[in-house]
């Protein structure tokens, strides 16, 4: 994992980042976007608004936060400057920024070793699969994907601050959910 932190920090450039949290023995491994302003104040992903609404998706799975293991696809905050206030504000990665991680998630996706890969949003997808793939195309079905040099089963997922500003998502997520629930049981995941 020292290896890791430190190719991490040499990527990010002298932006403060975010890399991990959680069992890195655990079967699920989940994998957001990228750390916003709480994340990064924090040292810990999805701690915000949307954490919240991971913790209680999570918790539908029957699992606890501390039994997953939870990482981004970027690990700095990708941000702009808001006109209005003149501060910065998130943005989602950039392909280059998405591809400039790109090996080192492979090797942290092979260190932790998962029994399954859940994808939160567009960002990991891209990273994992394709740079044209989108979530809405995808989402809810087990994929059987090669990252580096092994099958992983991927269950992608809508991110979950969709619900936030897409509160029609929320009865499309907690069926995604009930679909991950089984196929972990079912497989001796948990």
């Amino acid at each position: 994992m020292e290896e890791l932190i430190k190719r991490c920090i040499e990527i990010c450039g002298g932006e403060e980042f975010v890399f991990s949290d959680g069992d890195i023995g655990s079967n699920i491994l989940l994998i957001g976007e990228a750390p916003g302003e709480n994340e990064i104040i924090q040292k810990k992903p999805f701690v915000g608004k949307a954490g919240k609404n991971l913790d209680e998706f999570i918790q539908i799975l029957g699992v606890k936060r501390g039994d997953v293991y939870i990482t981004n696809s970027v690990k700095f905050r990708p941000y702009k400057i808001s006109p209005k206030t003149g501060k910065r504000i998130n943005r989602s990665p950039s392909i280059l920024e998405i591809r400039s991680f790109r090996a080192l998630v492979q090797d942290e996706l092979a260190l932790v070793d998962p029994s399954i890969i859940v994808t939160l949003g567009n960002t990991p997808l891209k990273q994992l699969l394709d740079e044209k793939s989108q979530i809405g195309d995808i989402h809810g079905k087990i994929l059987k994907v090669n990252i580096g040099e092994k099958e992983y089963d991927l269950f992608p997922l809508y991110h979950p601050a969709s619900v936030i500003y897409r509160r029609e998502l929320k009865q499309v997520y907690i069926e995604d959910l009930q679909k991950l629930k089984k196929y972990i049981c079912e497989n001796g995941i948990v």
